[in-house]
């Protein structure tokens, strides 16, 4: 797990470079801001609205295209145009700009944020004082954006003074394998890393993480870690760690699996709770095993497929069969039956030689094979002859015999 973490280091690093060399021109956002709508009661659910938006963001408040906007696209108010702060840049990521003249754009949405005390346990002792800090009165806001092709999950939550459009990033969480595959029995780590801004009073207090497994409904605490005391939470998830030296050096919360096993497959939610503040991303994982296949010389049914059949792992199993009949010229030579299985973790082949016996006339070995069951039917028959013939004797009746 050192080589992982240290993997892990230096791509942050270069990441962390990368983006510094972004700053002067990070990518405007094409966002929708969406909320609830007002006057809305009675059990029904809320409605919501949904109003284009733009993000103008830089890594300094020098720099957050304020310059830019002197004509402000006609369809956006300028309510919904923000200048953003992001110093830890990830909202500069390059999978976050589209190439020039593409109709692909990245999915962005911001959201009005509510900070609120957590309510698990192992974020509880963030707001031990149960005192909300003045510094929580502004506009809070939150921004989820999807790069393209799947390479990042982005999750930011801002603060604004009161009635401003010029928000700062306090904290990120970001992943850049939104989707991963895997062997069966073979180690994962899903990715998973995040940001604080040093100069906030709420990064001093510390930090907690959380991953999370969702799948069709289903959920359950995989790890969750206590940053401000230095534990871990206790949990049934065998084989789950982080690495606790890199989290705290460099944000990495990436979630290692020393095994992953059929059940693992579903979506994991990374969740990183500052004091009052909450941002996560998720993460999907596939464990796709190629199907291994084998070729049973005994006699075949005619096309039949057998239903799945699931292991004790998790895996499946099917099984299917062909008659190979002998009414053809092409098999009276032989040659080689061949299976092929197609699968998403890989395909796979297994063969087994053909040999038709007699498709062509007997052949030496038919004539040896003939003669010795004609002998052996032959001996038979005798043996069957003499038998009968000593019972026939011995079953005389004796005075009979004195008679004569």
């Amino acid at each position: 797990m050192t080589d992982i973490a240290t993997i892990y280091k230096l791509s942050l690093i270069a990441f962390a470079c990368a983006m510094q060399a972004y700053g002067a021109t990070c990518p405007v956002l094409e966002c929708w801001f969406v909320q609830e709508k007002s006057g809305r009661g009675g059990g029904f659910p809320a409605a919501m609205s949904q109003e284009k938006s733009l993000l103008y963001v830089g890594t300094d408040p020098d720099n957050t295209g304020t310059g830019t906007t002197k004509n402000p696209p006609a369809d956006i108010d300028s309510a919904r145009i923000y200048y953003v702060t992001d110093p830890g840049a990830s909202l500069c990521s390059s999978s976050l700009r589209p190439p020039e003249g593409s109709v692909r754009k990245p999915q962005c949405e911001i959201n009005p944020f509510l900070p609120q005390p957590a309510m698990v346990q192992w974020a509880a002792p963030l707001t031990e004082s149960a005192h909300s800090p003045i510094y929580l009165q502004a506009d809070w806001l939150s921004v989820s954006a999807q790069g393209l092709d799947g390479q990042l999950a982005l999750s930011s939550v801002m603060r604004a003074t009161t009635k401003t459009n010029k928000p700062s990033v306090i904290v990120s969480v970001y992943s850049r394998t939104v989707s991963v595959r895997a062997r069966l029995g073979a180690p994962v780590v899903l990715d998973c890393g995040f940001w604080t801004e040093p100069s906030s009073p709420l990064s001093a207090v510390g930090f907690s993480v959380e991953w999370r497994y969702q799948f069709r409904g289903e959920g359950r605490l995989v790890l969750a870690y206590d940053g401000k005391n230095d534990r871990l939470a206790q949990t049934a998830e065998e084989g789950a760690e982080l690495d606790i030296a890199a989290l705290h050096q460099t944000g990495n919360a990436s979630l290692i699996l020393q095994e992953a096993q059929v059940r693992h497959s579903g979506t994991y939610i990374c969740s990183v709770y500052l004091p009052y503040l909450l941002s996560q991303v998720s993460v999907n994982l596939e464990i796709e095993e190629p199907p291994s296949l084998s070729i049973s010389p005994r006699p075949p049914g005619a096309g039949r497929v057998s239903g799945h059949k699931q292991a004790w792992d998790g895996t499946f199993t099917q099984s299917s069969w062909l008659e190979v009949g002998r009414g053809g010229e092409d098999l009276a030579g032989g040659g080689e039956v061949v299976c092929v299985g197609l699968h998403s973790g890989g395909a796979r082949r297994a063969r087994v030689p053909l040999s038709v016996i007699g498709a062509r006339g007997p052949t030496v070995e038919d004539s040896i094979a003939m003669v010795a069951v004609a002998l052996g039917l032959y001996g038979l028959i005798r043996i069957a002859t003499w038998t009968l013939g000593m019972s026939g004797f011995a079953g005389r009746d004796p005075e009979a015999k004195k008679e004569k």
